[in-house]
């Protein structure tokens, strides 16, 4: 292993964006199947509508510039390249902070948030507390080298995550994590207790499992229930990509509307406070997902997280750092509180699952709102 840091810029080469519009134009759509809606999937209509502006109206070469406006870098970190983005705040003082992407998402998830925490006055906002920003792709995501071996684990990708800031020279730093980045997040903070000032996750701590039940009241078990109904609807990723992600991994791996169907399934169900997910996010921010995706071919290397677990689980945290989080409820906090330091838990945040996307203003104002109050 060297501390080498290597220059990183996405060029797509025309070859592949032209194979990406020629898989386009020759998809094999299905008939739609009864029901209403999303009922059965994603509705046929729906899909050829997103693919044909996939095709015709969105424009990859504009949104790799953006991307590549970014300073970009890969450095290999046991045995892995691993590729991030590092933007530096103006501001004098700013505090480094590592955001940790979730699936199926990549390191895109917060293109509208950098700016807002590198730049406040720059977006609207006064100086406040502005952040340098590192965003590492998770490995096997995007353009991070993807495991060679079983066995991977949120441990080891926060202990690799805990390397890269060592690496940049950062001796005091935050930590963010939403969706599989609530796992990886509170990682950093085991692997660096002495570096890491603050662990700041999206949601999903405090969630009531069945061993729970005796010691919630009426009102949390109702809502257990609830929760437990909810997650009998729709499509059990964890299960499917523990069992078959090779199998799955062939048409994703050769079809783009597969991929975008298959994606655009996901972000219905992590959208809750719209009916489809472009009211949320912007369609444009979708589709450089979907497209980061489909050019580094990682449909499939990016469910280590779940083949190696035998169960799903909620993530825990830790109590080496204190833990704020964005949207505290539905997980109740004296539950998140046997394993985290909580000394941040709002109620009535905007957003649904990839909050950064959809409410990128108010997300950078609560993270900003934590680390604020840490000494």
């Amino acid at each position: 292993m060297t501390d080498e840091i290597r220059n990183f810029r996405i060029d797509v080469p025309e070859f592949d964006l032209a194979d990406l519009h020629r898989r386009l134009d020759a998809t094999r759509w299905p008939r739609q199947l009864p029901g209403e809606g999303w009922q059965r999937g994603v509705p046929v209509d729906h899909l050829r509508q997103l693919a044909g502006y996939w095709r015709t109206g969105y424009d990859w070469r504009a949104w790799e510039a953006r991307l590549d406006a970014f300073p970009q870098f890969v450095t290999e970190i046991d045995g892995l390249d691993v590729h991030f983005l590092h933007v530096r705040s103006p501001e004098p003082g700013a505090l480094p902070l590592l955001l940790t992407h979730g699936w199926p998402n990549s390191f895109v998830e917060f293109t509208e948030l950098i700016g807002p925490l590198t730049d406040p006055r720059a977006h609207g906002g006064g100086a406040g507390q502005a952040f340098h920003v590192v965003v590492p792709s998770m490995p096997g995501f995007g353009f991070s080298a993807a495991p060679t071996e079983a066995g991977f684990s949120v441990t080891r990708a926060g202990q690799m995550f805990a390397e890269l800031m060592r690496r940049l020279g950062y001796e005091r730093y935050g930590v963010q994590g939403g969706d599989l980045g609530a796992y990886v997040a509170p990682e950093v903070a085991r692997a660096a207790p002495d570096r890491v000032v603050g662990v700041y996750v999206t949601a999903g701590l405090g969630m009531p499992t069945e061993a729970d039940l005796p010691r919630l009241d009426e009102a949390e078990q109702a809502f257990y229930h609830q929760m437990r109904q909810w997650a009998g609807v729709g499509v059990d990723h964890h299960g499917l990509l523990r069992a078959a992600p090779q199998t799955f991994s062939y048409a994703w791996q050769d079809s783009p509307v597969g991929l975008l169907a298959w994606l655009m399934h996901k972000f219905k169900e992590f959208t809750w406070t719209v009916d489809v997910p472009e009211k949320a996010i912007d369609r444009d921010l979708l589709l450089t997902n979907a497209t980061v995706w489909w050019f580094t071919g990682t449909s499939g290397s990016s469910s280590w997280f779940m083949y190696d677990n035998t169960a799903f689980a909620w993530p825990r945290g830790q109590n080496l750092a204190p833990t704020g989080v964005y949207s505290g409820p539905p997980g109740i906090r004296r539950l998140a509180e046997r394993d985290n330091r909580i000394t941040h838990w709002p109620a009535g945040n905007p957003g649904s699952h990839f909050v950064a996307m959809d409410e990128p203003y108010a997300y950078a104002a609560d993270l900003r709102a934590f680390f604020a109050q840490l000494p």
